[in-house]
């Protein structure tokens, strides 16, 4: 009985998972650069990069599963009008990964960015075709969590420009900045147009702050800096997105727990990264004490997701039909 139990929930195993992945790999990120503020060798963030790299292994050993015995389950999940956004966490999943491993692994770092890189493109153009090509998508199906496949792109420069290919990453950045505009406008059409997002789409918006942050960190890794206008504008839209989400907190709040939940977790962690390259450029200490501020939160916010979702596992709470 145990084992039928659990090839039923294996068939209802999110795609959505590997956001745990992107979570967990945007704090180690936030810790390395935390490492960078205070002056200190890497002697954290080494085991955040190990618990990050588990993570992936262990959800993506689980979702080949599903795949291998469940490939009609896959299939539907990529036709689904929200589900098919978190298909491309799997590659922006290896990207981070790649880019948190540069420092202590370097040559594995460069070989996990080009199949995550490669991958990530793939992904992109598979996704977009499939919005253009789907004609049963309508507006109310856009949520924010549709900046993930295009405006992923972004985040390909920041581990990139280390190893050097330079072209490629300003390749990438074009591509998630005009896809970020495009989807920004959709987005913010379906959200002031159209009913409310449903309770288990609403912690997405917490993603409208990604895309600019992270536009940021890549755009300092593709100029070298200083930090010009165009930066200042990059991440104050991130801090913009910031406060606006803010404002949603009370709401926020009151959610029954959803995997959606873990769509807190990256964008904070980018935010907190970004405001520390901020301070280090502008050499402000405001902006130096509101990144240790924002990472407290990001800490906060990963330990509750951890604890909320070993408790909804052992629940059998998640992994069940919708």
């Amino acid at each position: 009985m145990e084992a039928v139990n659990n090839g039923a929930r294996l068939i209802h195993f999110p795609v959505s998972f590997f956001a745990v992945v992107m979570g967990l790999s945007g704090l180690t990120l936030a810790v390395e650069r935390m490492e960078a503020t205070l002056g200190v060798h890497h002697v954290w963030s080494l085991g955040f990069v190990v618990v990050s790299v588990a993570a992936f292994i262990i959800i993506g050993a689980f979702y080949l599963t599903k795949l291998l015995r469940h490939r009609a389950a896959v299939i539907a999940e990529w036709n689904h009008p929200v589900r098919i956004a978190f298909f491309p966490a799997i590659t922006i999943g290896l990207i981070l990964l790649a880019t948190a491993l540069r420092p202590y692994q370097a040559d594995v770092a460069r070989i996990l960015w080009f199949i995550g890189t490669a991958g990530h493109l793939g992904a992109t153009l598979a996704v977009i075709s499939t919005w253009i090509g789907h004609r049963s998508f309508e507006t109310p199906h856009i949520n924010p969590a549709w900046f993930i496949p295009a405006v992923g792109n972004v985040i390909v420069p920041v581990a990139g420009t280390e190893f050097g290919y330079t072209e490629i990453c300003w390749f990438f950045f074009a591509i998630g900045l005009v896809f970020w505009v495009i989807l920004l406008v959709l987005v913010f059409n379906r959200l002031i147009f159209h009913h409310p997002l449903p309770e288990r789409l609403y912690p997405t918006l917490v993603i409208l702050i990604a895309p600019p942050a992270v536009a940021f960190l890549a755009y300092m890794k593709l100029t070298g800096g200083p930090i010009d206008a165009f930066a200042r504008i990059l991440y104050y839209a991130g801090l913009f997105f910031t406060l606006l989400v803010t404002m949603q907190l009370d709401r926020l709040a009151r959610l029954p727990f959803a995997m959606s939940w873990w769509a807190y977790s990256f964008p904070m962690a980018a935010i907190t990264i970004a405001t520390w390259v901020y301070a280090a450029g502008t050499r402000s200490g405001f902006h130096t004490g509101l990144g240790f501020a924002l990472f407290a939160i990001l800490s906060a916010i990963i330990l509750i997701l951890l604890y909320r979702t070993t408790k909804a596992i052992a629940g059998g709470e998640i992994c069940q039909p919708e």
